[in-house]
């Protein structure tokens, strides 16, 4: 059994160290081998969030099955590198490949990241007049969990609140959900295949 999980580890590892191998990596120390195997873990960790941007620390470890520790020295030497960056969310840490975001697309991601917030904002997209009532309908969550979430969201800067509540540079927001789709839920993937009349989306 421990030997067909750490089969599983290994490939999960490789598929994602193939994605980034063109990440710069330093600093590494140690005997030969396990300096090889510091550098596959930590390419495996850019590759991962060059697809799975905004991860927070529990999401890699968990999905590239590593342990605690194990991340976080990897995580840390990728910082130090300045090959990620990393930025407080809350009660999160985020993790993006470094340089590629902007400080709006960090947040938008940060948020999407988490179910109900993605929801509400997938259903603010697909009808910028959605009802509160609608919005939780689809959501599946209460009514009083959409008005906290959409408060957040104008907090955040995400919404804009002011006269009617609208997404802030939808377009952005689209186009974020389009190229990662996979990496967060059916329902984004389906939004995603009938997405391009929304790129001209104007409120």
């Amino acid at each position: 059994m421990t030997e067909r999980v750490d089969r599983e580890k290994r490939t999960t590892l490789r598929r994602f160290a193939a994605l980034g191998a063109s990440t710069p990596l330093v600093g590494l120390v140690g005997d030969e081998a396990s300096a090889s195997e510091g550098n596959d873990t930590r390419r495996a960790i850019a590759g991962y969030l060059s697809t799975t941007p905004g991860a927070h620390f529990s999401k890699i470890r968990d999905d590239l099955s590593l342990g605690t520790g194990e991340t976080q020295h990897h995580l840390r030497r990728l910082v130090d590198a300045r090959s990620i960056e990393s930025h407080a969310d809350g009660e999160y840490r985020r993790y993006f490949p470094a340089g590629q975001f902007s400080a709006f697309e960090r947040t938008a991601l940060g948020y999407l990241r988490r179910e109900t917030p993605r929801a509400v904002v997938l259903a603010l997209l697909t009808d910028p007049d959605a009802t509160g009532t609608a919005i939780a309908e689809r959501a599946e969550v209460s009514r009083a969990t959409v008005s906290r979430t959409l408060s957040e969201l104008a907090e955040a800067g995400v919404l804009n609140r002011e006269e009617v509540t609208e997404i802030e540079r939808p377009e952005t927001l689209i186009t974020l959900l389009v190229r990662y789709a996979d990496s967060f839920d059916e329902e984004t993937t389906a939004f995603a295949a009938h997405a391009d009349d929304l790129l001209r989306y104007d409120p």
